[in-house]
């Protein structure tokens, strides 16, 4: 949904339309509120059903397991609220704000936690009642914002039916796109936990943890480069546009190679120092997420292009039954008696084909070139990925586990993979462009 939002906005922006911006805004919050009633109404019904019926809860647990449900369906229905604005931040570029919200927002987390660790009742409960005080806050903030500095964020209901068919076919497609990412990730920790208990899904929890930090970082490079890219697209100039997606998906990846590699190198002892004794199999969950994660922050910025372009029905149907395999092939994995990590190896394959597959069918609708995208993006990604870790790999098995080592690995992997990506990762004009900055900042 914010995806979908967040093209529509910005296609205007670049547009320049103030009275169709208005329009879309208007839209977009009906559109939001429409979408929530029917989350609510599906969790509150399917979720409480699978919850009381198919999950494997601790005995005892039931009740906050159940107000957990409860929150999570009040916090997914406000965070739907946001998205609007949220949008508008995103697509003016305003990130100084935005940064600023997000801030925000981090700081509440860690009070939670404060608060959840001195708090004499129910923590579980106490945690999840938190997060939706949390939650309502952020969303007033960004609509305050919002409301006092974009012209177009006044809402006034008006049913433009193509418009709304429009957004909702948009919204349906791209909706139906992520279903499958929703599958590949909770429907497998239901499986998790059907199969294996909830000791096994700790450990995963544990893996996407210190996953999604890794993300955070790559998606607000991501954030600021998207409105770029449509904006682009929408006025014509599609060479500028399809120049930010390659370089986009190269720097996502470095980005999250800097800080994954050495992560996954020393994955075990990381989780050791950060939590004393980590579920079972958390080091090895943690070091195949990451390296599934790398196979689509390569894809991130070219999926943008599509959606700038608009025409997404036949791309994400290809692109959702082929990643929908995933939950079917670890169903089968462990009916037949695969371990929990199984499902790693067949997402992190399926993935890796998606790149290829992805580009294809932005090529076809685009026009991307092979060159530009498969060479410039997807060879130098893995060029850099192979040659800067094997100096941090060498070190590893050389020396004994230590905290000397942890160290060793991090500043080696570091410098490893910058020489590398100034060596080999930046095309000419941007080795000479950091050149050019170094120059000026000696001189100066």
């Amino acid at each position: 949904m914010t995806t979908a939002i967040g093209r529509f906005i910005t296609v205007e922006i670049g547009k320049n339309n103030l009275f169709r911006l208005k329009q879309v805004f208007s839209a977009s919050v009906t559109v939001q509120f429409l979408m929530g009633i029917l989350i609510l109404f599906l969790v509150e019904t399917f979720g409480y059903w699978f919850l009381q019926t198919k999950m494997n809860i601790p005995e005892g647990r039931e009740t906050a397991a159940l107000c957990c449900l409860h929150c999570a369906a009040i916090s997914s229905t406000l965070s739907l609220f946001t998205i609007p604005f949220q949008s508008c931040i995103i697509a003016h570029e305003k990130m100084g704000a935005f940064a600023y919200l997000s801030l925000f927002e981090a700081f509440m987390k860690l009070l939670i936690c404060y608060l959840v660790f001195v708090s004499p009742g129910d923590k579980l409960i106490t945690y999840a009642i938190l997060l939706v005080i949390t939650n309502f806050l952020n969303i007033s903030f960004y609509v305050i914002y919002s409301l006092r500095k974009f012209e177009e964020c006044t809402f006034v209901f008006t049913f433009d039916k193509r418009l709304f068919k429009e957004m909702w076919n948009f919204a349906g497609w791209n909706m139906f796109g992520n279903g499958a990412w929703i599958l590949n990730t909770q429907g497998v920790n239901m499986l998790l936990n059907i199969y294996f208990g909830v000791i096994v899904n700790a450990a995963r929890g544990v893996a996407d943890q210190v996953n999604n930090i890794i993300l955070m970082f790559v998606n607000n490079f991501m954030m600021a480069l998207n409105p770029q890219i449509t904006k682009s697209y929408a006025a014509g100039n599609k060479e500028y546009a399809f120049s930010l997606a390659c370089r986009g998906s190269r720097f996502s990846f470095y980005i999250m190679y800097l800080l994954g590699l050495p992560l996954m190198i020393e994955a075990k002892q990381i989780l050791q120092l950060w939590l004393g004794t980590p579920p079972e199999q958390s080091d090895a969950f943690l070091v195949w997420i990451i390296l599934s994660s790398f196979t689509t922050t390569i894809g991130n910025t070219i999926s943008t292009l599509q959606m700038a372009q608009g025409n997404i029905k036949r791309y994400q149907t290809i692109m959702t039954s082929f990643t929908s395999l995933i939950f079917p092939f670890t169903w089968i994995a462990y009916y037949l008696g695969g371990t929990p990590i199984y499902t790693y190896y067949i997402f992190a394959f399926i993935y890796w084909c998606l790149i290829f597959l992805r580009f294809r069918l932005v090529h076809a609708s685009t026009g991307i070139s092979f060159h530009q995208y498969l060479v410039g993006v997807v060879l130098r990604c893995h060029a850099v990925g192979i040659v800067s870790a094997i100096i941090p790999l060498l070190i590893a098995h050389i020396m004994y586990p230590s905290f000397l080592r942890l160290l060793f690995v991090c500043i080696a992997s570091t410098v490893s993979i910058v020489l590398t990506i100034y060596a080999i990762g930046l095309e000419k004009n941007e080795r000479a462009m950091i050149i050019s900055k170094v120059r000026l900042t000696f001189i100066h």
